[in-house]
């Protein structure tokens, strides 16, 4: 019997808001520069600046036409030349920004997936995404129907001499793609094959207004110096958001612990 699948609700994620900063006039500058390229421009200079984190939203039309003294058509035309130049993408929760570069930090953030990076020097690491059918204990876990396709993350650092790796395998239950607009983005790109870092991961659950409960299992495997680790976590209402199967070099007795993130207020 297929299981429940959770509520398609729509993500919490607040865009980021800036400071009214009306579009400057340039007596001297070329009279040719339509005012939406001014606009598009002074949008990509913030971004750069760093006023909008890389994968975060935009502010809505209404308040980039506010902030700049222009019209919503103007807007339009200036996110529609950034589009074009894949500096921001847009889907049905909004605009958000997709510039490459080091996202701003959370002082409490957890850098995903835990455990799974090497502190060695020299690990090399890499990840990519896929769209596809989890694991069978990952669908259970996840409350996925039989055969339902989700979200599934894939990692793996290794330090050049091949003595430590470390491999971790995520899978996203539906409510975590629902609830945040960050992760659900990633579902028409996954291919399996694109590189795919989801550090920020935790950070994202918890600005769409999720409290996040960490289990974590971890068991020796044979007599080998390495541990499973099988990671699950849930939100406030018991809901469960993802489930990571990492392995890692380590020589340990099982053991099990539990912690909560609050969410972003």
């Amino acid at each position: 019997m297929a299981r429940t699948t959770p509520r398609n609700s729509p993500a919490r994620t607040t865009p980021h808001h800036l400071p009214a900063h009306p579009v400057p006039y340039d007596p001297h500058g070329p009279l040719e520069t339509p005012l939406y390229r001014r606009v598009a421009s002074l949008l990509l200079d913030e971004v750069r600046a760093g006023a909008v984190p890389p994968g975060e939203r935009l502010p809505g039309e209404r308040d980039l036409a506010r902030r700049y003294a222009v019209s919503r058509e103007t807007v339009r035309q200036a996110l529609d030349v950034l589009r074009r130049g894949g500096l921001v993408a847009t889907d049905r929760r909004g605009s958000h920004v997709t510039l490459s570069g080091a996202p701003l930090e959370d002082p409490v953030s957890l850098t995903f997936p835990v455990g799974a990076r090497s502190a060695e020097l020299g690990a090399v690491d890499r990840a990519t995404v896929a769209w596809e059918e989890p694991p069978p204990e990952h669908a259970a876990a996840l409350d996925l129907a039989p055969r339902s396709p989700t979200l599934v993350h894939r990692y793996r650092s290794a330090t050049p001499d091949g003595r430590s790796l470390r491999t971790a395998v995520t899978s996203f239950s539906a409510v975590a793609l629902a609830e945040v607009a960050e992760l659900g983005r990633y579902r028409d790109r996954a291919d399996g094959a694109t590189p795919a870092q989801l550090r920020r991961a935790y950070d994202w659950m918890r600005r769409a207004g999720l409290t996040l409960h960490h289990r974590d299992a971890i068991t020796q495997i044979g007599a080998a110096s390495s541990v499973r680790v099988t990671r699950r976590v849930h939100d406030q209402h018991a809901r469960p958001l993802e489930i990571t199967d990492l392995v890692v070099n380590a020589e340990r007795d099982a053991l099990v612990y539990e912690f909560t993130l609050p969410a972003a207020v």
